[in-house]
């Protein structure tokens, strides 16, 4: 396995994944033969006042390469390392060689400019997608995955997403079992499939609404099973339901009843992807009242029942979430 780094690359992008595959060297020996390669090779710069030494230089790799994976950077660093012709030459060379080739963050760029992204569904950080289908029309971007995987190219989008990616190719290589037990060793809040949405319900609200409703956003995503109503929730922000609706649809950007939805649909679908849990008791701890109600709004918003979510989750694909 190696992984391509250049001057002013983000660190998580290499750091994240190789963590993941040397857990799994840990767990299987034999598994994974990690190594870094630059153009250059030697000490480099990253995106941060961390340097990174002892990496070697491409035109000394040799032999069979299992997955190539190229890590992301800043915006100049990216620019520089997908301009640079020795760089994404032997990129192009060894790609049709090795079993898979992907990229963390945006390194997707990298292998765009060795003409690895045409026709293939791909994805990177979301502030950058744009950008990448823009500069690669062929490329089928997925503006929404924090991974995605086809055939054999796989792509992944901002920073930390990298160590989700790494989790399914664990999950490809050595099984669900090993992918869990790394998953658990990093105390990783669930094991994402790849089309989760990058940006959460509340995530996406609190970056539109700033201070004024950040607080109570957070407060209900850890509640989602609590009376979220119009009423309870101005109560809660000491203000008129009626000015707390007009002001919630200005700062948000949708309704309150309608990010309630989406906040709850988020919640079962959570619990369904990490617990064994009964549909009922998955519509009660999300708010979705009972297993009726659940199946309906998975029906409505998603075009599938929950069993139907958890059987696509095992079979390693769900279908993210509707956007209202």
């Amino acid at each position: 396995m190696l992984f391509i780094a250049f001057d002013g690359a983000e660190p998580l992008d290499l750091m994240g994944p190789i963590g993941v595959f040397s857990r799994a060297q840990a767990l299987a020996p034999g598994s994974y033969d990690i190594r870094v390669a630059s153009p250059e090779g030697g000490a480099i710069g990253t995106g941060s006042p961390l340097s990174l030494g002892g990496i070697v230089p491409l035109s000394a790799v040799g032999g069979s390469i299992d997955t190539i994976l190229v890590v992301g950077g800043h915006e100049q660093a990216i620019r520089r390392a997908a301009t640079d012709a020795a760089l994404v030459g032997w990129l192009a060379r060894h790609a049709g060689h090795a079993r898979r080739v992907g990229s963390i963050c945006t390194g997707a760029f990298i292998l765009g400019a060795a003409g690895l992204l045409d026709d293939r569904h791909v994805t990177t950080h979301w502030a950058a997608v744009e950008l990448l289908q823009q500069y690669f029309p062929r490329a089928k971007v997925d503006p929404e995955a924090i991974y995605r995987i086809d055939g054999p190219l796989c792509t992944s989008a901002g920073v930390t997403t990298g160590i989700d990616l790494a989790l399914a190719l664990v999950r490809q290589d050595l099984g669900q079992a090993v992918a869990s037990a790394i998953a658990r060793d990093l105390v990783l809040f669930l094991h994402r499939p790849g089309r989760h949405q990058q940006l959460s319900a509340t995530l996406a609200a609190q970056q539109r609404a700033g201070d004024l409703f950040s607080e109570l956003l957070a407060w209900m995503l850890d509640h989602p099973e609590e009376d979220l109503s119009v009423p309870a929730l101005a109560a809660r922000a000491a203000m008129s339901p009626r000015n707390f609706s007009r002001r919630f649809l200005r700062e948000v950007g949708k309704t309150p009843g309608q990010h309630v939805l989406e906040l709850r649909i988020e919640h079962a679908c959570r619990h369904l992807e990490k617990t064994g849990w009964t549909i009922e008791r998955i519509a009660e701890r999300s708010g979705l009242k009972n297993a009726d109600t659940m199946h309906r709004v998975f029906r409505q918003q998603l075009g599938m029942t929950p069993a139907h979510y958890r059987a696509r989750l095992a079979a390693g694909q769900t279908a993210a979430p509707a956007q209202a």
